[in-house]
């Protein structure tokens, strides 16, 4: 913006580091199909943009809880949050996400 001969700077918006997530081969069938860039300050929040950016992960990854499914393992930088914070876990300095659906058999 110009005013007369000085130059006013408008504020720039804050940006914060997008994460890196990757689900396993079976998850990837119902979302991306690789490496995928989402921005969010929370796990819950993470999910929320892919099941709306993929609508067929929905109830694959959380229950209609919106809890995380007894099968699914999420490890933020490399810690599995899944049993400890889980969807509740903040993503704040985190850089990569990784979700894992296990198979259960007997």
């Amino acid at each position: 913006m110009r005013k007369g001969n000085n130059t006013v700077s408008l504020p720039r918006p804050l940006t914060t580091a997008m994460l890196e997530v990757l689900l396993d081969s079976w998850l990837r069938e119902f979302g991306p199909k690789g490496k995928e860039k989402v921005d969010a300050d929370s796990v819950e929040q993470l999910l929320d943009a892919l099941e709306e950016r993929y609508p067929r992960l929905r109830f694959k990854i959380r229950d209609e809880t919106g809890h995380l499914r007894r099968y699914v393992r999420v490890f933020v930088d490399g810690e599995d949050v899944s049993g400890t914070t889980g969807v509740t876990t903040p993503l704040a300095g985190a850089r990569t996400v990784d979700i894992l659906h296990s198979i259960a058999g007997g």
